[in-house]
């Protein structure tokens, strides 16, 4: 079964730094793109950022110079680095990853647990 493992997240300071990581474990054949997602409460989750299995970023424009996303392709897992962190940046971060099971297979949409990050003022 394949799952997806978030940790990071937590509570800082305006101003402060937090890291996300989220690993994929299980059996499968190979992993595409990977990204990270946020839902604030009582809004829509968003994309926050996401990356291509080659490596090209792209960042939501209220995230772009202070997050940066990377991967491990032989760890199977996603960074979320996030600097200068704001009071709106508060939200429950979601890591996604479009995993294939086979080699014949189709890339199906998988999402982790969600870990919670807050932003004090």
């Amino acid at each position: 079964q394949v799952q997806l493992v978030e940790s990071g997240g937590g509570l800082v300071q305006a101003g402060g730094s937090l890291g996300l990581s989220c690993a994929a474990s299980g059996n499968f054949f190979s992993i595409n793109g990977m990204g990270w997602y946020r839902q604030a409460p009582g809004k829509q989750r968003e994309l926050v950022a996401g990356i291509t299995s080659g490596g090209n970023t792209n960042y939501a424009d209220s995230v772009k110079g202070r997050f940066t996303i990377s991967r491990d392709n032989a760890k199977n897992t996603v960074y979320l680095q996030m600097n200068t962190l704001k009071p709106e940046d508060t939200a429950v971060y979601y890591c996604n990853a479009g995993i294939r099971i086979a080699s014949w297979g189709t890339y199906n949409n998988y999402w982790g647990q969600g870990t919670q990050v807050t932003v004090s003022s």
